[in-house]
């Protein structure tokens, strides 16, 4: 079955070219105009990933997530957007949105990044296993995980199974994307990674040197790693990449 998407673009000359380019690359694209029709389309039947503009009468791509996110709709969000300032793109991902694309673009980016959007929200495939033993009572709502099954690094501690992470005893608030990046530099304590590798296991896609993306994303990360009078977690390695360690 073919991927749905719902697109919500006032600009009627985008919204008609990219739901052609969108149905010629495979997906089954249902257009609207505004946020109102978007939110509406979205309670009748929800689609595999949504794609917004910000700029809408009305209701807004931004109101539109966050009126989905409030709902408890874990559907992806692909934002674009004609605001190119980081201020911007952060105020994208307070809303909720998984990713974004900036106007001008490419069809060819749009195509990438749901690609991604779409791989990740894939469910995993489950495995039959033995029979074990019935399981110890739950933890208490905001208590860490089992240590065996947590990875631990840097005073972080992550449960991948029920997408929980804490520094100290703090629960992080992380989105999608966020959650599957400080993953990757927990796993990869200790070790610089380069932009590109870090585009291609979170976004599949290397979107090249002059993308902002990973650096807005590692910023928003930071705010929410961040605590007064403790050390930074991620670091900057100037013209390579990132890198998860204390001091």
């Amino acid at each position: 079955m073919p991927h749905t998407v719902l697109l919500a673009e006032d600009d009627r000359a985008i919204r008609n070219a990219l739901e052609r380019a969108l149905t010629l690359e495979g997906y089954h694209v249902t257009a609207v105009a505004d946020g109102v029709e978007a939110l509406a389309q979205a309670h009748r039947s929800r689609p595999d990933v949504l794609v917004l503009d910000v700029m809408m009468p009305g209701i807004d791509g931004l109101q539109v997530c966050r009126v989905l996110r409030a709902e408890g709709d874990r559907t992806p969000v692909l934002i674009l957007t004609a605001l190119v300032e980081t201020a911007d793109r952060i105020a994208g991902l307070d809303a909720g949105a998984d990713d974004y694309v900036v106007k001008p673009f490419d069809v060819e980016e749009v195509f990438a990044r749901l690609r991604a959007l779409l791989r990740r929200a894939a469910p995993v495939p489950t495995e039959a296993v033995p029979t074990e033993p019935e399981p110890a009572a739950a933890p208490e709502p905001g208590a860490p995980a089992p240590s065996g099954r947590c990875l631990e690094a840097a005073g972080l501690r992550m449960d991948p199974q029920a997408r929980r992470a804490w520094r100290g005893d703090r629960e992080l608030e992380l989105t999608r994307t966020e959650f599957e990046l400080l993953e990757l530099l927990i796993r990869n304590a200790g070790v610089v990674l380069e932009h590109a590798t870090i585009y291609d296991r979170i976004w599949g896609y290397d979107f090249g040197p002059g993308s902002k993306n990973l650096a807005v994303y590692v910023g928003y990360l930071r705010r929410k790693l961040d605590e007064p009078g403790a050390p930074q977690l991620i670091h900057t390695v100037r013209g390579v990449g990132y890198v998860l360690r204390e001091g």
